[in-house]
Protein backbone atom coordinates (compact mmCIF):
# COMPACT_ATOMS: atom_id res chain seq x y z
CA UNK A 1 0.00 0.00 0.00
CA UNK A 2 1.29 3.40 -0.90
CA UNK A 3 0.99 6.50 0.62
CA UNK A 4 0.51 9.35 -1.65
CA UNK A 5 2.42 12.57 -0.75
CA UNK A 6 1.99 16.42 -2.55
CA UNK A 7 3.20 19.97 -2.29
CA UNK A 8 -0.34 21.41 -2.37
CA UNK A 9 -1.97 24.52 -0.93
CA UNK A 10 -2.18 24.29 2.81
CA UNK A 11 -6.01 24.34 2.35
CA UNK A 12 -5.78 20.46 0.71
CA UNK A 13 -3.27 19.50 3.05
CA UNK A 14 -4.95 19.89 6.53
CA UNK A 15 -8.11 17.59 4.12
CA UNK A 16 -5.56 15.60 3.63
CA UNK A 17 -4.37 15.57 7.34
CA UNK A 18 -7.83 14.23 8.51
CA UNK A 19 -8.94 12.10 5.53
CA UNK A 20 -5.97 10.48 3.51
CA UNK A 21 -4.14 8.47 6.30
CA UNK A 22 -7.02 8.37 9.37
CA UNK A 23 -4.65 8.33 11.29
CA UNK A 24 -3.11 11.91 11.13
CA UNK A 25 -1.58 15.01 12.84
CA UNK A 26 -4.60 17.73 14.26
CA UNK A 27 -5.36 20.78 12.61
CA UNK A 28 -4.45 23.60 13.94
CA UNK A 29 -6.07 25.51 16.41
CA UNK A 30 -7.37 27.94 13.41
CA UNK A 31 -9.01 25.46 11.26
CA UNK A 32 -10.87 24.47 14.00
CA UNK A 33 -13.02 27.27 13.86
CA UNK A 34 -14.39 25.62 10.19
CA UNK A 35 -16.85 23.19 9.75
CA UNK A 36 -15.34 21.46 7.16
CA UNK A 37 -17.97 19.73 4.52
CA UNK A 38 -16.48 16.33 3.30
CA UNK A 39 -18.45 14.15 1.12
CA UNK A 40 -17.66 10.38 0.80
CA UNK A 41 -18.62 8.33 -1.76
CA UNK A 42 -18.10 4.09 -1.78
CA UNK A 43 -19.52 0.94 -3.68
CA UNK A 44 -21.87 -1.39 -2.15
CA UNK A 45 -25.19 -2.62 -1.85
CA UNK A 46 -28.38 -0.59 -1.08
CA UNK A 47 -28.32 -0.17 2.81
CA UNK A 48 -24.94 -0.88 3.53
CA UNK A 49 -23.04 1.91 5.15
CA UNK A 50 -19.47 3.22 5.55
CA UNK A 51 -18.77 4.36 9.49
CA UNK A 52 -14.55 3.47 9.23
CA UNK A 53 -13.81 7.33 8.48
CA UNK A 54 -16.29 8.94 10.89
CA UNK A 55 -14.97 6.70 13.54
CA UNK A 56 -11.50 7.29 13.10
CA UNK A 57 -12.33 11.00 12.38
CA UNK A 58 -14.03 10.76 15.76
CA UNK A 59 -11.20 9.50 17.45
CA UNK A 60 -9.24 12.70 16.30
CA UNK A 61 -11.44 15.02 17.85
CA UNK A 62 -13.68 16.01 14.53
CA UNK A 63 -17.25 15.41 15.20
CA UNK A 64 -20.58 15.29 13.22
CA UNK A 65 -22.03 18.48 13.16
CA UNK A 66 -19.66 20.49 15.30
CA UNK A 67 -16.22 20.85 13.58
CA UNK A 68 -16.99 18.64 10.44
CA UNK A 69 -20.16 17.62 8.59
CA UNK A 70 -19.62 13.92 6.62
CA UNK A 71 -22.00 12.67 4.18
CA UNK A 72 -21.64 9.05 2.81
CA UNK A 73 -23.10 7.95 -0.24
CA UNK A 74 -23.08 3.86 -0.98
CA UNK A 75 -23.85 3.30 -4.53
CA UNK A 76 -23.82 0.40 -7.18
CA UNK A 77 -20.17 -0.45 -8.01
CA UNK A 78 -20.58 0.91 -11.97
CA UNK A 79 -19.36 4.23 -13.11
CA UNK A 80 -22.52 5.66 -13.98
CA UNK A 81 -23.42 5.61 -10.21
CA UNK A 82 -20.13 6.46 -9.04
CA UNK A 83 -20.71 9.31 -11.75
CA UNK A 84 -24.00 10.82 -10.36
CA UNK A 85 -22.91 10.26 -6.45
CA UNK A 86 -20.01 12.47 -6.80
CA UNK A 87 -21.68 14.84 -8.97
CA UNK A 88 -24.50 15.44 -6.37
CA UNK A 89 -22.00 16.17 -3.74
CA UNK A 90 -19.80 18.46 -5.04
CA UNK A 91 -21.17 21.85 -5.28
CA UNK A 92 -22.05 20.90 -1.03
CA UNK A 93 -18.45 19.86 0.05
CA UNK A 94 -15.06 20.70 0.63
CA UNK A 95 -13.03 17.72 0.10
CA UNK A 96 -14.63 14.10 -1.35
CA UNK A 97 -13.05 11.03 -0.35
CA UNK A 98 -13.51 8.12 -2.50
CA UNK A 99 -13.62 4.25 -2.20
CA UNK A 100 -12.37 2.04 -5.25
CA UNK A 101 -10.51 2.62 -8.84
CA UNK A 102 -13.89 3.40 -10.68
CA UNK A 103 -14.87 6.01 -7.87
CA UNK A 104 -11.40 7.72 -7.84
CA UNK A 105 -11.26 7.75 -12.03
CA UNK A 106 -15.04 9.24 -11.89
CA UNK A 107 -13.91 11.74 -9.36
CA UNK A 108 -10.91 12.78 -11.67
CA UNK A 109 -13.54 13.54 -14.51
CA UNK A 110 -15.60 15.81 -12.33
CA UNK A 111 -13.64 18.19 -10.64
CA UNK A 112 -9.96 19.48 -11.06
CA UNK A 113 -10.85 21.68 -7.98
CA UNK A 114 -12.27 20.12 -5.65
CA UNK A 115 -9.38 18.29 -2.87
CA UNK A 116 -10.16 14.80 -3.84
CA UNK A 117 -8.79 11.84 -1.17
CA UNK A 118 -8.99 8.23 -2.92
CA UNK A 119 -8.93 5.06 -0.69
CA UNK A 120 -8.37 1.65 -2.27
CA UNK A 121 -7.57 2.20 -5.40
CA UNK A 122 -5.05 0.11 -7.71
CA UNK A 123 -2.00 1.81 -9.93
CA UNK A 124 -2.95 5.40 -9.67
CA UNK A 125 -0.11 6.29 -12.02
CA UNK A 126 -0.92 3.51 -14.46
CA UNK A 127 -4.89 4.79 -14.83
CA UNK A 128 -3.78 8.23 -14.74
CA UNK A 129 -5.02 9.84 -11.50
CA UNK A 130 -2.13 11.24 -10.40
CA UNK A 131 1.80 12.17 -11.87
CA UNK A 132 3.67 9.92 -10.01
CA UNK A 133 3.93 8.45 -6.43
CA UNK A 134 5.98 10.84 -5.10
CA UNK A 135 4.66 13.99 -6.09
CA UNK A 136 0.59 13.31 -7.64
CA UNK A 137 0.00 16.95 -9.03
CA UNK A 138 -2.87 18.24 -9.15
CA UNK A 139 -6.29 17.99 -6.86
CA UNK A 140 -5.81 14.07 -5.93
CA UNK A 141 -4.26 11.96 -3.54
CA UNK A 142 -4.92 8.75 -1.59
CA UNK A 143 -3.83 5.60 -1.00
CA UNK A 144 -3.22 2.64 -3.43
CA UNK A 145 -3.59 -1.09 -2.80
CA UNK A 146 -2.09 -2.17 -5.74
CA UNK A 147 0.99 0.13 -7.09
CA UNK A 148 2.88 -2.59 -8.95
CA UNK A 149 2.56 -5.40 -12.22
CA UNK A 150 4.23 -7.82 -10.03
CA UNK A 151 0.68 -8.24 -8.08
CA UNK A 152 -1.01 -10.21 -10.74
CA UNK A 153 1.78 -12.01 -12.08
CA UNK A 154 2.11 -13.42 -8.75
CA UNK A 155 -1.40 -14.16 -8.30
CA UNK A 156 -1.30 -15.99 -11.65
CA UNK A 157 2.08 -18.19 -10.46
CA UNK A 158 0.27 -19.14 -6.85
CA UNK A 159 -3.07 -20.45 -9.59
CA UNK A 160 -0.49 -22.08 -11.30
CA UNK A 161 1.12 -23.90 -8.48
CA UNK A 162 -2.07 -24.94 -6.90
CA UNK A 163 -3.15 -26.38 -10.09
CA UNK A 164 -0.15 -26.91 -12.23
CA UNK A 165 -2.62 -28.56 -14.93
CA UNK A 166 -4.12 -25.73 -16.15
CA UNK A 167 -3.74 -23.93 -19.52
CA UNK A 168 -6.40 -21.81 -20.08
CA UNK A 169 -7.47 -19.29 -17.51
CA UNK A 170 -10.32 -16.51 -17.31
CA UNK A 171 -9.43 -13.01 -16.11
CA UNK A 172 -12.69 -11.62 -14.53
CA UNK A 173 -13.66 -8.11 -14.64
CA UNK A 174 -16.33 -5.30 -14.74
CA UNK A 175 -16.47 -3.42 -17.81
CA UNK A 176 -15.60 0.27 -17.50
CA UNK A 177 -13.02 -0.51 -14.56
CA UNK A 178 -9.78 0.76 -15.04
CA UNK A 179 -8.01 -1.81 -12.96
CA UNK A 180 -9.04 -4.14 -16.12
CA UNK A 181 -6.42 -2.81 -18.41
CA UNK A 182 -3.60 -2.57 -16.16
CA UNK A 183 -4.12 -6.15 -14.83
CA UNK A 184 -4.60 -7.35 -18.16
CA UNK A 185 -1.60 -6.05 -19.56
CA UNK A 186 0.47 -7.19 -16.27
CA UNK A 187 -1.14 -10.76 -16.77
CA UNK A 188 -0.40 -11.12 -20.32
CA UNK A 189 3.26 -11.00 -19.54
CA UNK A 190 3.34 -13.54 -16.97
CA UNK A 191 0.95 -15.66 -19.14
CA UNK A 192 3.72 -15.86 -21.55
CA UNK A 193 5.95 -17.27 -19.47
CA UNK A 194 4.03 -19.83 -17.52
CA UNK A 195 2.55 -21.36 -20.49
CA UNK A 196 -1.14 -19.99 -20.07
CA UNK A 197 -3.89 -18.50 -22.22
CA UNK A 198 -6.18 -16.08 -21.09
CA UNK A 199 -9.51 -15.51 -21.68
CA UNK A 200 -10.80 -11.84 -20.70
CA UNK A 201 -14.33 -11.79 -19.58
CA UNK A 202 -15.84 -8.68 -18.62
CA UNK A 203 -19.05 -8.46 -17.08
CA UNK A 204 -21.81 -5.45 -16.50
CA UNK A 205 -23.86 -6.17 -13.80
CA UNK A 206 -24.40 -8.95 -10.86
CA UNK A 207 -27.04 -10.65 -13.33
CA UNK A 208 -23.93 -11.20 -15.96
CA UNK A 209 -21.85 -13.46 -13.73
CA UNK A 210 -24.11 -16.74 -14.02
CA UNK A 211 -23.80 -16.36 -17.86
CA UNK A 212 -20.38 -15.62 -18.00
CA UNK A 213 -19.54 -18.79 -15.96
CA UNK A 214 -21.92 -21.06 -18.28
CA UNK A 215 -19.41 -19.67 -21.24
CA UNK A 216 -16.67 -20.53 -18.82
CA UNK A 217 -17.20 -23.47 -18.77
CA UNK A 218 -18.25 -24.19 -22.71
CA UNK A 219 -14.90 -22.61 -23.26
CA UNK A 220 -12.95 -25.53 -21.16
CA UNK A 221 -11.72 -22.65 -18.96
CA UNK A 222 -9.64 -24.45 -16.00
CA UNK A 223 -9.05 -21.58 -13.51
CA UNK A 224 -9.77 -17.88 -12.68
CA UNK A 225 -8.34 -14.52 -12.15
CA UNK A 226 -10.69 -11.90 -10.62
CA UNK A 227 -9.73 -8.42 -10.75
CA UNK A 228 -9.56 -6.56 -7.41
CA UNK A 229 -12.09 -3.95 -8.19
CA UNK A 230 -15.00 -2.48 -6.64
CA UNK A 231 -17.52 -4.59 -8.43
CA UNK A 232 -15.66 -7.74 -8.06
CA UNK A 233 -15.19 -7.12 -4.32
CA UNK A 234 -18.87 -6.19 -3.62
CA UNK A 235 -20.34 -9.27 -5.29
CA UNK A 236 -17.31 -11.70 -4.12
CA UNK A 237 -19.52 -14.15 -2.41
CA UNK A 238 -21.76 -14.86 -5.94
CA UNK A 239 -18.34 -14.70 -7.65
CA UNK A 240 -16.69 -17.64 -5.27
CA UNK A 241 -20.09 -19.37 -5.20
CA UNK A 242 -20.04 -20.05 -9.25
CA UNK A 243 -16.34 -20.18 -9.08
CA UNK A 244 -16.61 -23.45 -6.63
CA UNK A 245 -20.51 -24.74 -8.33
CA UNK A 246 -18.30 -24.60 -11.98
CA UNK A 247 -15.12 -26.52 -10.24
CA UNK A 248 -12.50 -23.58 -11.37
CA UNK A 249 -9.34 -22.95 -8.93
CA UNK A 250 -9.47 -19.21 -8.52
CA UNK A 251 -7.33 -16.33 -7.17
CA UNK A 252 -8.54 -13.12 -6.21
CA UNK A 253 -7.18 -9.79 -4.86
CA UNK A 254 -9.00 -9.56 -0.85
CA UNK A 255 -9.10 -12.22 1.69
CA UNK A 256 -12.64 -10.91 1.83
CA UNK A 257 -13.35 -12.81 -1.29
CA UNK A 258 -11.80 -16.55 0.42
CA UNK A 259 -13.57 -16.05 3.65
CA UNK A 260 -17.01 -16.31 1.49
CA UNK A 261 -16.05 -19.41 -0.07
CA UNK A 262 -13.05 -18.05 -2.62
CA UNK A 263 -9.58 -20.60 -3.24
CA UNK A 264 -6.86 -18.31 -2.48
CA UNK A 265 -5.98 -14.59 -2.78
CA UNK A 266 -3.01 -12.67 -2.59
CA UNK A 267 -3.34 -8.63 -2.40
CA UNK A 268 -2.77 -5.84 0.02
CA UNK A 269 -5.21 -5.63 3.18
CA UNK A 270 -8.08 -3.67 2.62
CA UNK A 271 -7.85 -0.09 4.53
CA UNK A 272 -11.61 -1.11 5.95
CA UNK A 273 -10.20 -4.47 7.20
CA UNK A 274 -6.75 -3.41 9.34
CA UNK A 275 -3.09 -2.15 8.17
CA UNK A 276 -1.59 -2.88 5.07
CA UNK A 277 0.87 -5.31 4.32
CA UNK A 278 0.13 -8.25 1.57
CA UNK A 279 -0.84 -11.54 2.39
CA UNK A 280 -1.63 -15.05 0.94
CA UNK A 281 -4.94 -16.72 2.08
Amino acid sequence: MSFLGSGLRMRRRKFIAIAATLTAWPLPISAQQKVWRIGQVAAGRPGQSLTALLERLNDLGYVQGKNITLQTLVVRPEPSAMEDAIRSLLPDIDLLVVWSTIAGVAAKKLTSSVPVVFLSVGAPVDIGLVQSLAHPGGNMTGVSFEAGTEIYAKRLQILKEIAPAIKEVAVLGASGDSNVAFATASLEKAAAELGLKLTPTDVKSADDLPAAFDEMQRNHIEGLIVIAGAFTAVNSAQIASLALAHKLPSCHGFKETVVVGGLVSFGARSPCHGPAGSSLY
